[in-house]
């Protein structure tokens, strides 16, 4: 079977190779893989794990083989799924409680997209609280998670802010639901009951700076672990930006993530 493997010393970063057959346990089914998407993060893992290394999370195809315990879809079945690694293959043994049927009417390669950017933005949400009514600004909206929020918030009964790099990366927001769209520098309006913070630095700090008194903020794809790209937290006591309106005086609760795992207050404690 071929697989994508990692090379980080080669001339390119992966390289198509004959790898062995997947061996699912019990509760796994042998997914086919017809359509692959590729996220940030395991661009950015090529460059640091060991040679032979083989990337892939986020896969749509059809299920080959059934699991032997009888759970999940059934052979021939359109699934989307999510697996730690490997998944840039032929074939991937897959957890069945990791495996969504596609319906028909979704592409594979559209399916394929769904599983880090689609649950990250669905998480996120879900942490900020109701939507029904929320004003909500999106930041990085352009971007994998950003678009699937912007429809998702919408589709929750929010009024929608879209913030993008540019006018050209802005075009298409509007389409997916966002009532406003803002290109990035320019003012944000507000206050926002929910604020989903992609970008950091002094995105950050506008956007939270952008919130109402009792809003959340809930930071998706910018890792605790980097504080000079945040550049805004006192991991032993309270967030606080001198620049925010009113910071000294309010406490803003904040939510951080990292791709499709999310920690509530964890950017308070340090977690």
């Amino acid at each position: 079977m071929l697989a994508l493997v990692n090379t980080p010393g080669g001339r390119e970063p992966v390289k198509a190779r004959e790898v062995p057959e997947p061996d699912p346990a019990p509760d796994e089914a042998l997914v086919e893989v017809r359509a692959f998407s590729i996220n940030r993060g395991e661009l950015n893992l090529l460059s640091n794990r060991p040679e032979g290394w083989r990337p892939g999370q986020d896969i749509a195809g059809v299920v080959a083989r059934e699991a032997a315990d009888g759970s999940g879809p059934p052979e021939g079945a359109r699934v989307a799924v999510m697996v730690d690694e490997a998944g840039w293959a032929g074939r991937v043994a897959v957890p069945t409680s990791r495996i969504g049927v596609l319906p028909d009417s979704v592409s594979f390669s559209a399916g394929a997209t769904l599983g880090v950017a689609g649950l990250t933005a669905l998480r996120a949400l879900r942490t900020g609280g109701s939507l029904l009514g929320a004003r909500v600004l999106v930041t990085g909206a352009s971007g994998g998670v950003g678009r699937f929020a912007v429809q998702l918030a919408r589709m929750g009964g929010a009024d929608v802010t879209a913030v993008a790099g540019s006018p050209e990366r802005a075009s298409s927001l509007e389409d997916l639901g966002a009532g406003s769209v803002v290109v990035d520098g320019e003012d944000l309006g507000g206050p926002f009951d929910l604020v989903m913070e992609g970008a950091g630095g002094p995105s950050l700090e506008r956007s939270v700076g952008a919130l109402a008194p009792e809003g959340v903020a809930v930071l998706y794809g910018a890792s605790t672990q980097e504080p000079a790209r945040i550049g805004l937290f006192d991991f032993a006591g309270d967030w606080a930006a001198p620049s925010a309106p009113s910071a000294s005086t309010r406490r803003t609760p904040i939510r951080s993530g990292w791709t499709s795992r999310i920690w509530p207050n964890s950017s308070v404690k340090g977690a």
